[in-house]
């Protein structure tokens, strides 16, 4: 398997500002589609229904090269650059074609829920770490 995962959608007009032009907050959407979507293809989801387990981001950022249009085609090609004990870097390429439209970086943290309804860090699973170790970049 392929160390990274690539995702592809199609631009939504609502997607789009005034200028015709995707939204800045929009690309990070498309950043946290493509996690979700590579959790699932190794059978896992990010957010499991009453689990106890939730992933709170530390930090996000965004270099934006080139403008995303209405209905253009877009990949969004992720890696996870660390999986450590506790949390989860990635890396992500948002492409048009061969026109690269960002580049952006998620770090999450895992949290276990706790009975007040707060979170506390905690080590990842084995069996979700397991899974995902097949996307660290090599």
């Amino acid at each position: 398997m392929s160390s990274e995962f690539r995702y592809r959608r199609v631009v939504q007009f609502a997607e789009t500002d005034l200028a015709g032009i995707v939204h800045f907050s929009t690309m990070f959407r498309y950043m946290e589609e493509a996690e979700h979507a590579m959790w699932r293809s190794v059978g896992l989801t990010i957010a499991e229904r009453d689990g106890p387990f939730g992933w709170p981001r530390l930090s996000a950022a965004m270099e934006f090269r080139n403008p995303l249009r209405f209905e253009d085609e877009l990949d969004v090609t992720v890696r996870i650059a660390a999986l450590k004990t506790r949390t989860i870097n990635y890396e992500f390429v948002l492409s048009c074609g061969a026109t690269l439209a960002a580049a952006g970086s998620i770090i999450c943290i895992c949290a276990r829920k706790q009975p007040d309804g707060s979170m506390r860090a905690t080590p990842i699973p084995a069996d979700i770490a397991d899974k995902l170790r097949a996307f660290v970049k090599s």
